[in-house]
């Protein structure tokens, strides 16, 4: 079995950076009206700047599988070009249509030569997916490399207009004519972006990662659904798929639109993930003391003491000057903060050969994780 090295890492994202005053004219208002839900998220997630693949007019600048391309490219040049790429494996959680698939796309937009692809679905985790398989391709000698990545286009999920039908509907129905919290909460927590790793067997740049493990944990056997999209939530807990509502009813109740619910949220998203963590320090025999960086991708800030806390409680508190996080520049971008995360990490100049960095990614849809470990070469 080969090692597995990181040796190139690249990004795009999309347009200019916006910031928390511009949002709601770019994303537009409901029902003509600013939203409630804007100033807490925003005070609670201290997200500064983020990007969207939308004009000025709301207008798509990039579809999903172009933003992911354009990260791709930002891996290649005259020594590897789209020629040379073997697997292309891409994760997302907002692809632009149910089929084909995801890898697909990007490839055809990339174009190149014929290759393996591999397209992961779900949310942030979709990444890590992606990220694993190339690992095990490489490291089993199915390949001489891998292009791995995911990309993010949520911006056309949450523009204003798609929910204007289901407020227009309690409207006639003498309701209040106010977004749910669970629909409008998201709408200020996501943003658009890609990132891609070039995954070899040997190391060949000035900074090399070696990936040593990454592990996968579920909680669905235990936990209900929390963030989900094309279905409705019953009392029970139990998701009703878009194909079994009418027709109707798919814009009544914004059925497309990305939901969260924010209670099983809070309950949960931070015990199951520190669990996770624990697992794979005692699989690995891994300590505190043998981290250098901590790269927690986390949806908001008011979850960062939190997350602190409940490491603290179950004795694997990594210290605070061990923590990077971009979150606050670069926005929650779901499946690809991760590789913004370690792009940046990488772009600080500070990592030294033999520094150990520290992965987590939670994906609250129906609560997945994974935790990762990375050499410095």
């Amino acid at each position: 079995m080969r090692d597995v090295y990181i040796t190139r890492t690249s990004k795009f994202l999309p347009n200019n950076p916006v910031n928390n005053d511009e949002m709601e004219k770019l994303l537009g208002e409901v029902n003509g009206k600013e939203s409630r839900a804007r100033r807490i998220v925003l005070r609670n997630n201290k997200i500064e700047t983020r990007y969207y693949a939308i004009d000025k007019e709301g207008k798509p600048t990039h579809s999903n599988a172009q933003i992911a391309k354009e990260a791709v490219e930002g891996l290649l040049d005259e020594h590897f070009t789209k020629d040379d790429i073997e697997l292309l494996s891409f994760g997302t959680g907002s692809a632009d249509q149910t089929l084909p698939s995801h890898a697909a796309m990007v490839h055809g937009e990339l174009k190149g030569s014929n290759m393996e692809i591999n397209s992961p679905t779900g949310a942030c985790c979709s990444g890590m997916n992606a990220l694993k398989y190339g690992y095990l391709s490489i490291k089993a000698g199915e390949v001489e490399n891998a292009v791995c990545g995911a990309s993010e286009r949520v911006s056309g999920w949450l523009r204003g207009g798609i929910y204007e039908d289901e407020v227009t509907h309690l409207s006639t129905l003498e309701e209040k004519p106010i977004l749910a919290f669970n629909k409008d909460f998201l709408r200020w927590m996501l943003s658009d972006g890609a990132g891609a790793f070039l995954l070899q067997p040997e190391p060949t740049g000035d900074v090399n990662l070696k990936i040593e493990w990454m592990d996968g944990y579920s909680f669905a056997n235990e936990l209900e659904s929390c963030m989900f999209s094309g279905s409705d939530k019953n009392e029970d807990g139990t998701l009703t798929s878009w194909n079994e509502i009418p027709v109707e009813d798919w814009t009544k109740k914004s059925v497309f639109a990305l939901k969260q619910d924010t209670r099983l949220l809070g309950e949960n998203v931070l015990v199951k993930g520190v669990e996770s963590m624990v697992r794979s320090m005692n699989k690995h025999n891994v300590t505190v003391n043998d981290i250098d960086y901590f790269l927690p991708h986390i949806s908001s800030h008011f979850f960062k003491e939190r997350l602190y806390s409940e490491m603290e409680e179950r004795g694997v508190a990594v210290p605070w000057d061990k923590w990077f996080i971009n979150l606050s520049e670069v926005g929650n971008i779901g499946a690809v903060s991760i590789y913004l995360m370690i792009d940046g990490l990488i772009a600080t100049g500070k990592l030294k050969k033999g520094d150990k960095i520290w992965l987590i990614v939670p994906e609250s849809a129906r609560f997945s994780y994974f935790n990762a470990l990375l050499t410095v070469y």
